[in-house]
């Protein structure tokens, strides 16, 4: 049986339920689709509101602490019964008093690694310059200069005469030594500024030298004043007068009095605002002790010397003196530099100071006895 023609005639029949399915089928499934419900909207979301900024708090709203602290300086000197230096002492051998509250230390500058700026002031005025004992004066101080100071110290030179001069800027030992060495002894009478000029020594260390250092000021001179400016018009009134042959009158004298204790005062507190040691020394031996003048002046060194944490001496002539730098030098190598912080609000006024080294009494310490705060 041939199926050939059966082939032909069926392939258009196909065609054609194809084509009818399909327009049956397409109307059919378009209304279906149109009879399903529709799809939920999505959910419309609401704008996030923008947050009002908080402002910053007033001051009335926040507790402001307000700390001022003071960084005291206190040099100190340590020696032994026998006046050799204490080396290697450490913070809490020590023990500071201020207005009799003990303080904390913060540090403790030791005497090997503290570096010192030392200024020598050289009484050059016709009452202490004899010649030859003014020339060992002047060797006796540049030996000491090469004997306490290191590599990293520094000496400045002053002379004591009509006014402050600086003679030597800071700079190593050597060179103050020669420096001192060249100044020459007054041929004639001089007028002596004294207090003028350790106030100029103690402003120029303040200016001039690095805060953490030790700062000294040692004077070779008696001490006598009559040319400062607080003493100067009062000391040519009273110097005319005896040249008249009259005296100056009680009240003059009382006034001239009161202008030299208040020279001193003033002297000291510079040499305290400095924070420097005062030390002198007075090359017009004992016999200081036999007049009035010689004798006040003498006390005001001492007491600048007292307060500062330094000391006042009054050698023995020639062969004393250099047993007196050989002591200044022994402190100076002995010389801590203790540091705290006060937060005493106290205001301005002088604060005392006490050092002391508890476990070993026997010790003899010598430091300032006060300051006053830094503005």
């Amino acid at each position: 049986m041939n199926t050939k023609p059966w082939g032909k005639h069926l392939r258009p029949v196909l065609l054609w339920a194809a084509l009818a399915l399909f327009f049956y089928i397409t109307p059919v499934a378009a209304q279906r689709l149109k009879d399903l419900p529709a799809p939920p909207a999505p959910p419309r979301l609401k704008p996030t509101p923008t947050p009002t900024p908080v402002p910053p708090p007033k001051d009335e709203d926040v507790d402001v602490i307000r700390v001022s602290s003071n960084l005291v300086m206190v040099p100190v000197s340590v020696v032994d019964t026998s006046g050799q230096p204490v080396l290697r002492l450490q913070v809490v051998d020590f023990r500071v008093l201020e207005q009799g509250r003990e303080q904390q230390l913060t540090d403790l500058g030791n005497p090997d690694q503290v570096p010192l700026d030392i200024a020598i002031l050289f009484d050059i005025s016709s009452s202490v310059s004899q010649k030859g004992f003014f020339q060992f004066q002047q060797r006796a101080a540049a030996s000491f200069l090469r004997q306490v100071m290191k590599p990293s110290d520094r000496a400045a030179i002053f002379t004591i005469a009509e006014q402050p001069l600086l003679v030597a800027p800071l700079a190593p030992a050597e060179a103050a030594a020669i420096k001192l060495q060249q100044i020459p002894a007054a041929t004639a009478p001089v007028p002596t500024a004294f207090y003028d000029t350790v106030a100029a020594a103690a402003k120029y260390l303040t200016e001039k030298s690095e805060e953490r250092h030790r700062r000294v000021i040692l004077v070779i001179s008696d001490g006598d004043d009559n040319f400062s400016s607080l003493v100067r018009d009062l000391t040519k009134a009273e110097h005319l007068a005896a040249q008249q042959g009259s005296e100056t009158p009680a009240s003059a004298k009382r006034s001239l009095d009161s202008r030299r204790a208040r020279a001193v005062l003033e002297t000291q507190k510079a040499v305290q605002q400095a924070d420097a040691a005062f030390y002198s020394i007075n090359p017009g031996g004992p016999s200081v002790r036999l007049n009035l003048i010689s004798t006040r002046a003498q006390n005001s060194m001492q007491s600048i010397a007292d307060s500062t944490g330094g000391t006042a001496f009054v050698p023995d002539g020639e062969q004393h003196l250099e047993r007196v730098f050989n002591e200044i030098a022994a402190e100076l190598r002995g010389q801590y530099l203790l540091q705290y912080y006060s937060n005493s609000q106290t205001g301005p006024e002088f604060r005392n100071i006490k050092v002391s080294i508890p476990a070993r009494p026997e010790l003899r310490v010598r430091a300032r006895q006060g300051y006053y705060p830094k503005k």
